[in-house]
Parts: structure tokens; sequence; C-alpha cells
């Protein structure tokens, strides 16, 4: 199934006792907004972690990678279950709003402390700390931002919520050109770092303010005010059913978890996957006598580039039997034997075509199978719960990230 203008047309019922048609979302205007707030609030994640070089530099005796990812996905982690128990007391505006100050903050950081403090000198781990700080507000600010996102795009049509998905993939590309891009221009000694590690999370921070004017414009627009009268009006037919008192609202997630669960397991398998093979595996154990440092780099941007390209296809083609969805996220088990063999297998399997070859279908069947149960997911439950369906699938994402990122550190020993 491609998406087409139908997916805008749900009704609203008018006080005449007639239809009311969705408005026409001009020049696809909504649909790129969610796209770059996609985008958006995955870069700052990526600023960090590819600026890891410059980090692992200055404070040599710290495993930053690893502790960045626990900082981050535990934070995250918190803070989406914080959100998901108590999203009917505050308003999805607000929290993207805060998240996206959050953000800004969290990138100021590293370059002011850098500029005042560490100044480029090895060991001041003072810097560390305040960096790893830095990086848990940042967690904060995303669970806020792609809880909220992703809530409020699982009220809308399928093809919003593709934007979003989509919109992650393209903030993935991008860092990889800007990371080739540093690689290609500056000197990679401690002032190339400096000034690869400055351009990332500068670009990031201008990247946060231009989705504060966007999130912002497409609350104005006709489309999305259609909508939340959409939204308005399922959740006041609940509200004449009674109070949604602590209680009520605990027992309304539990049974949204239960309704999207195989959607959680098949995403929680996909990252499980993913994380426990990419970027870990293909940057430490896997090597090129050509292409040398250059070939971690240029297969990092295969996967970035083949999962945008999978999250951008179901635009055109939407699987929409969950259990054969289901049943792919399982296959992709495969992945760590064909991987193995990348180290121990026949001698043409650890060359480098093999390699990339497999490293674009993980990317590509990432990309698909995410978006195809992300945007699945919420149109599961009624309307008035499609914003905690699209948070809790958030967070059964991040469970399978957090568990892939672990699982990496065993596998292939």
């Amino acid at each position: 199934m491609a998406f087409t203008e139908s997916d805008s047309t749900l009704l609203l019922p008018s006080g005449s006792g007639t239809k009311e048609k969705a408005p026409e979302d001009k020049w696809h205007l909504a649909y790129m907004i969610y796209f770059f707030l996609g985008f958006g609030y995955l870069l700052p994640w990526n600023a960090f972690i590819t600026a890891v070089d410059y980090f692992s530099y200055l404070y040599p005796d710290a495993s930053v990678d690893r502790i960045f990812a626990v900082v981050y996905m535990l934070v995250g982690l918190f803070g989406l279950m914080v959100i998901i128990l108590y999203r009917h007391k505050s308003h999805a505006y607000v929290r993207i709003n805060l998240g996206l100050a959050l953000f800004v903050v969290s990138l100021l950081v590293v370059p002011l402390i850098d500029a005042f403090y560490v100044k480029g000198r090895v060991g001041f781990y003072g810097g560390f700390y305040v960096t790893a700080g830095a990086l848990g507000i940042s967690g904060v600010a995303d669970a806020l931002v792609q809880g909220s996102i992703v809530g409020s795009a699982g009220e809308l049509p399928e093809r919003y919520m593709q934007a979003v998905i989509a919109g992650t993939a393209a903030s993935g590309v991008v860092v990889s050109f800007l990371r080739i891009f540093t690689k290609a221009v500056y000197t990679q000694d401690v002032s190339g770092l400096q000034k690869s590690a400055n351009l990332y999370f500068g670009v990031s921070i201008v990247i946060m303010f231009i989705c504060m004017v966007l999130y912002s414009l497409a609350n104005k627009l006709p489309i999305m005010k259609y909508y939340d009268e959409v939204k308005i009006q399922a959740v006041a037919v609940e509200d004449d059913d009674g109070p949604l008192t602590g209680s009520v609202w605990r027992s309304t997630v539990w049974e949204t978890v239960g309704t999207i669960k195989w959607y959680g397991f098949g995403l929680i398998l996909i990252y499980v996957v993913t994380l426990a093979i990419f970027p870990g595996y293909i940057t430490e154990d896997v090597h090129s006598e050509l292409l040398m440092d250059w070939y971690p780099i240029l297969l990092i941007t295969c996967f970035n580039v083949f999962d945008l390209v999978g999250k951008s296809f179901t635009a055109v083609y939407l699987l929409e039997n969950a259990k054969i969805a289901i049943g792919c996220c399982v296959a992709r088990l495969l992945f760590f034997p064909l991987f193995l063999g990348c180290l121990h297998g026949p001698k043409f399997f650890r060359t480098e075509i093999p390699v990339t070859v497999l490293t674009c279908v993980l990317g590509l069947t990432n990309g698909y199978l995410t978006s195809v149960l992300m945007i699945l997911a919420p149109k599961t439950v009624k309307l008035q719960h499609a914003e905690t369906a699209g948070i809790v699938s958030v967070l059964f994402l991040v469970v399978g990230l957090a568990s892939g990122s672990i699982i990496a550190w065993f596998w292939v020993i």
C-alpha cells in the first residue's frame, strides 16, 4: 500500500451532522516538517557519538563510547517511562519545546567547556564528567522530543509517522557525510578533531532552533488544527465515560502495552540484531588493507544510506501484515552467523564486497521494518490512545537499542 492523499481524509463530525473532509496538506508542508523534526531529534546523539574520537583523545583512560551509550540509554529509558505514566497531565507542545530547549543547552556545554576549561588539553576529567552530564540532559531531551513527536504522529495519518522515521534515518546520513567531509578536509590531529567536533555541535544547535520554529509553524497549519479537533472530540467521548484518574490512566497504559506488545517485540528484535553488529562490529572487527581507516567510515555511510532507503520505501509500499513483518524481524537473527562468517568464514566472505553487501542489507531491513512497525502500532488502538501507543513503541525501540548495545560487547568474542 502506498500513501496517497486519501490517507488524509479522516472525517470529522460537524455541528450540523455533516462530515467535514480534512484540509489538504499544501505543498506537503506538514509532511516535510515532521520529516525535519525526526531528522532533528537524533542529531544531538549523532553529534556526541561522531565526536567520540576527540573525546577519546581528551580522556584516554575513559571508555568514552560505552559510557556515553549507557548514560544516554538509561536516562532516555527512565524519561520515557515517566512520560508514559504522566502523559495525561502534560501536553505534547510543552514537552517538545522543553526538549528542544534542553537539546540546545546540552549541545552548548561541550564547545563552551572546551573553550574555557579543557582547551584541548588531555586528562582534564572534570570536563569529561560535565560532558557526560550534558549527554544526560540530551537523553532527557530525547525522551521528551522523540516520545512526543512519535506519539503525536501516531494520531495522524500513516504518512506523517513515515516522515518522522525517515527523518531519523536522514540524520544518520547527514552525519556520515559530515564525518567524510571533516576527515577529508581537517588533519587527523588534536586541532582537526577539535574543529570536527565543533562543526558537529554547531550544526546541531542551528538545527534545534530550526526545529523550534518549524514545530510552532506546524501547530498553525489547517491540517494539524483539523486533527487536533478530531482528537479533542475522541477524548471528549471517552471523558463522558468517567474522569481520567491516575489509576484509570495506568490501566489504559497497560491495556495499550498489551495491544501492541508483538509490535514492540519486533522492534526490540530489530535493534538487538542491529546494535549488536552496528557500529561496533563494523568499526572494530572488520578491516581492509585497501581502504584502511576509510573502511569503517564508508561502511557506516552505507548502512545509514540504506537505512534511509528502507524507511522511505514505506511511502511507496507499506507491508500491512503484522505477522509477516514480525516474522521478518525474527529472520534477521540470521545476520549473526552471516557476519560471523565475515570474520571466520571462507576467504572470499572476508573481503570488502560481502561485508559491504551485508551491511547494506542490514541497514535496508532495519529501516523498512522499523518504519512498518512504528506506523502500524498506533493504528491498533483507539485514536485517543494513539499518542500513548506511539510513545510505548519508542520505549520498546530504546529497550532494543540498549539490549543490542550490551550484546555487542560479547557476541563476536
